[in-house]
């Protein structure tokens, strides 16, 4: 049989890890099932990635930039900060209705990965990198637009995240009302930008 590098069996290997915890499950992603998948030895999975653990990252972080590059292909041309910000968003909320997006196996892998201790590191690592990367598209389309941002990037990628991931955790938790979902989004767009802008007033909020 032909040596096949590391290099090469890493993206077979998450890919394999990714069709079989989105038919079976995220509980079904040992490493023996994921090497089996592929048809390679258990061995094969630990030499190529180390741990389970650092698997799972690269799993994720596969997903993530699988997203990311389809939000920016919403974003629309000579448009302001605004509407290209609202498209960017809709986007996004798109990939949680289209089950072929893994946008759901995303989901389900970050809550899995807070009941296992040895995960919660590729939790912690994954959850800074969308930070970052939702802070780089934010950066992206303030420059592309010509919008001086009020706050920092990454505040207002926080603030967007914590409100997309309550919306999203309402869809997954079987309270689905397409609806009050568009109202939340809108209002969750509205808040980010006039964020962004330096026009949302902020309260003093008495801190324990």
């Amino acid at each position: 049989m032909a040596h096949v590098s590391a290099a090469e069996r890493r993206p077979q290997l998450i890919k394999a890890a990714i069709d079989l915890m989105t038919r079976e499950g995220v509980a079904a992603g040992s490493t023996r099932a994921i090497a089996a998948e592929l048809g390679v030895a258990q061995a094969t999975v630990h030499y190529t990635f180390g741990t389970k653990e650092d698997l799972y990252r690269a799993v994720m972080d596969q997903i993530t930039d699988e997203l990311v590059a389809q939000v920016r292909r919403a974003a629309p041309e000579a448009a302001g900060f605004e509407e290209t910000f609202s498209a960017l968003a809709g986007a996004l909320w798109g990939t949680v209705r289209e089950p072929t997006s893994h946008h759901q196996l995303l989901s389900e892998l970050t809550m899995f990965a807070l009941r296992v201790p040895g995960l919660n590191e590729a939790r912690q690592s994954h959850y800074r990198r969308v930070v970052e990367v939702t802070a780089q598209v934010i950066t992206e389309t303030a420059e592309r637009t010509g919008q001086e941002l009020a706050e920092s990037p990454e505040t207002v990628a926080r603030f967007f995240l914590s409100g997309f991931d309550g919306l999203t955790m309402q869809v997954l938790q079987c309270l689905p009302d397409e609806a009050t979902e568009r109202t939340g989004l809108r209002a969750l767009v509205a808040a980010t930008v006039a964020l962004a802008k330096g026009d949302l007033d902020l309260p003093d909020v008495p801190m324990p």
